[in-house]
């Protein structure tokens, strides 16, 4: 056994108040041995969750994370204190926004470290806590190489029409262009068995989006230049008449950030529900709560339209995938997303769709229907190793 076969690496997976988090062992082969979250970042009344894998130990509490760095700082002593050693070997990072320049995994210096706070702007929501990340593990840590993992590589490779926004054409030498998300997600489905052809990828959860992919190879998404585009989200507004920045300027004196925060933070399901962000919430109030009921609604109408949309940019369909909390686990939404799409062959095994099973097309489907649970830290992991080996150049 050599020295690499030892290592233990931790995978950070940030979002705008969440920390995901798991720690990998190389020994003999990659397997996670925790994993868990951090929620609510910026309360008092953060939770925190840690599993041991293969012990089924759930250890839950409740924690202060004014921040990311507060959350950070209690997952490192509270692993201190488990099987997981306090000095990693290397860290993973899953980064939203890599820009026009950061096409795929690199190690963390202080130019990539730069370089990212110049496109702050960009992903104002998860960039400076990213960046905050890794300044204060590089200080834990000097001797463990960081690896940025982007969210926005994955869909670098579109064809340059679906990358064009339709506005002034000197914004894109400013980098101005559709981006698209939840590339690891992506990265990692495409990789499971029987995913050639047309296939169309729906990641559904707190933040939603949608891709379409031939042969493993990036068409179209529907988030753009940052993640509130697309479908409403849990907060996020999803596609916006643009007119409403205008208007609201006028009628509310609504400021660019306040506008930002609206669409990002109060709008989606929350806003069109006004009582709940959570899908879960929704589907359990809908048959008394007309508000809940529209919500629900919307979000699956929205969903079946990018589909449609997608299936004519990739000239028909051979298979659609579930993925995130709500494409892996509400078996009521993915049947009212796929209702009435028989036209593109898209027909669901109702019993397997209630059981959450893999496939849940009908034996009749021309089209195949699946539930993927994905795994971006595995993917993060993954190309850790392949670093520490020297494969990624």
């Amino acid at each position: 056994m050599n020295a690499y076969d030892e290592k233990l690496l931790l995978i950070l997976n940030a979002g705008s108040s969440t920390l995901k988090f798991a720690v990998f062992s190389s020994t003999p082969v990659l397997t996670r041995t925790f994993t868990g979250a951090i929620d609510r970042i910026g309360s008092s009344n953060a939770s925190f969750t840690l599993v041991k894998i293969g012990g089924h130990q759930t250890e839950r509490a409740e924690i202060s994370a004014t921040d990311h760095i507060a959350g950070l700082e209690y997952l490192l002593e509270r692993l201190s204190k488990t099987s997981a050693a306090a000095a990693f070997s290397a860290v993973g990072h899953r980064v939203v926004h890599g820009g026009p320049r950061h096409h795929k995994p690199e190690r963390v210096d202080n130019a990539m470290l730069n370089d990212l706070r110049s496109i702050s702007a960009f992903d104002p929501e998860h960039l400076p806590a990213e960046i905050a990340l890794m300044e204060s593990l590089a200080m834990k840590f000097p001797d463990a190489p960081q690896i940025a993992c982007f969210d926005t590589a994955f869909h670098n490779g579109m064809p340059p029409v679906a990358k064009l926004l339709p506005i002034p054409r000197r914004y894109e030498s400013k980098g101005v262009r559709r981006y698209g998300f939840h590339g690891l997600s992506y990265e990692y489905l495409v990789t499971q068995p029987r995913m050639h052809g047309r296939v169309i990828l729906a990641h559904l959860g707190n933040g939603a989006s949608l891709a379409a992919v031939r042969d493993a190879q990036p068409i179209d998404t529907s988030m753009a230049f940052t993640p509130a585009a697309g479908l409403p989200m849990s907060t996020r507004s999803g596609d916006l008449d643009p007119g409403l920045v205008g208007f609201l300027a006028q009628t509310e004196s609504m400021t660019a950030e306040q506008f930002h925060s609206m669409v990002n933070c109060q709008s989606g399901l929350l806003g069109v529900s006004e009582t709940s962000s959570d899908m879960r919430d929704l589907l359990a109030r809908e048959a008394n709560d007309q508000r809940a009921a529209d919500a629900i609604a919307l979000f699956c109408y929205q969903a079946k339209k990018w589909i449609g949309a997608f299936a004519a940019a990739l000239g028909g369909l051979d298979t659609l995938v579930f993925t995130g909390g709500i494409g892996e686990n509400a078996p009521v939404i993915r049947a009212r997303v796929c209702e009435d799409l028989g036209f593109l062959g898209i027909e669901l095994d109702q019993q397997q769709n209630a059981n959450n099973a893999e496939a849940i097309s009908a034996a009749a489907s021309r089209v195949a229907v699946r539930v993927i649970r994905t795994d971006e830290e595995l993917i993060i992991a993954k190309t850790v190793c392949r670093f520490l080996k020297g494969e990624v150049p």
